[in-house]
């Protein structure tokens, strides 16, 4: 259970905001190479070469389809991993149905933000605890759990992250089965904090799962442009929440208010498992020190940056 989602959640970026990252980083991924020929790529190149796509799009799996139109953008699997890891600086590996990315805007500038799909295979997520949830409790809950993680992500070469609180409180449709809240994070070490824009349509056997990832000076512009994302997002025939037939699907352990704090392994524990506070910072700028000077030498040497 939750592989996809633990991989999407598990994106990793350590932020720094000194003058030789903004320089360098800036250099490295706005002359990207080739992974064959060793030539640099613009920033419009690189975000030509993700062959994005407008219109309605059908996710791999066949059962959610996204009428698009001309406000955003997907990129398929492939290449939102080369957005991710390529032009984001994030760790390989991640699993995911595509990306959302505003359309027209350039991921590597600053004005860039994306929304990564994965989907949960975990069943029918019965919505009986709605009108129950305390949803300041459950942030308290989940701050602590969220520091009790930092250890594991400075061992792993990652600045500590502290959620800050509600950047927008969880708010339930109980007519089209869709749930939305938003996260501020703060990273240490850094002047920004992040916003986490979180979304999940509950569907007969599983969730799709939205996750925006942007800085705090976005909030206003994600927080006008993901109810569109949302409203246009939904389960093909079949597949959606009404279509759930108690007698042959599969319900799932847990309720709502686990979705909010990571899924099951919240309930059973080990919510730092799953990472749901590891999304952060993604720009083009995010770069560790420690970084700079290896990639500052492949830069020179005409070489694909490689992950650090």
């Amino acid at each position: 259970m939750h592989h996809i989602t633990n991989n999407s959640l598990n994106i990793l970026v350590v932020r720094t905001f000194t003058i030789l990252a903004l320089v360098f980083s800036n250099l490295a991924f706005s002359q990207a190479t080739t992974e064959d020929e060793g030539e640099y790529l613009t920033a419009e190149e690189f975000y030509q070469s993700l062959n994005p796509t407008k219109g309605t799009i059908t996710l791999p799996g066949g059962k959610v389809a996204m009428q698009l139109g001309d406000k955003f953008e997907y990129l398929n699997p492939e290449n939102a991993e080369t957005l991710l890891v390529d032009g984001w600086g994030n760790p390989p590996g991640n699993k995911s149905l595509g990306m959302i990315i505003p359309a027209g805007v350039n991921p590597l500038t600053q004005e860039g933000w994306g929304v990564i799909i994965t989907y949960n295979a975990d069943g029918y997520v019965s919505d009986a605890d709605a009108d129950d949830i305390d949803y300041n409790d459950l942030l308290k809950d989940m701050q602590k759990e969220t520091e009790s993680y930092n250890k594991q992500r400075i061992e792993m070469g990652y600045s500590a992250m502290h959620l800050v609180g509600w950047a927008e409180s969880p708010t339930y449709d109980k007519s089209t089965h869709k749930f939305y809240w938003a996260k501020e994070l703060a990273t240490s070490g850094t002047d920004e904090n992040a916003l986490n824009y979180n979304i999940r349509v509950l569907g007969r056997k599983g969730v799709l799962v939205l996750n925006a990832v942007a800085g705090m000076n976005q909030i206003q512009e994600v927080k006008t442009t993901m109810p569109s994302l949302l409203a246009v997002t939904d389960f093909t025939k079949g597949n959606r929440y009404e279509d759930f037939n108690s007698a042959t699907d599969h319900v799932a352990e847990y309720g709502l208010a686990a979705l909010v704090a990571g899924g099951v392994a919240s309930k059973l524990g080990f919510f730092a498992k799953i990472g749901a506070f590891l999304f952060a910072f993604k720009k083009f700028i995010i770069i560790g020190v420690i970084a700079i000077g290896a990639l500052i030498g492949r830069i020179f040497s005409g070489r694909k940056p490689q992950q650090d």
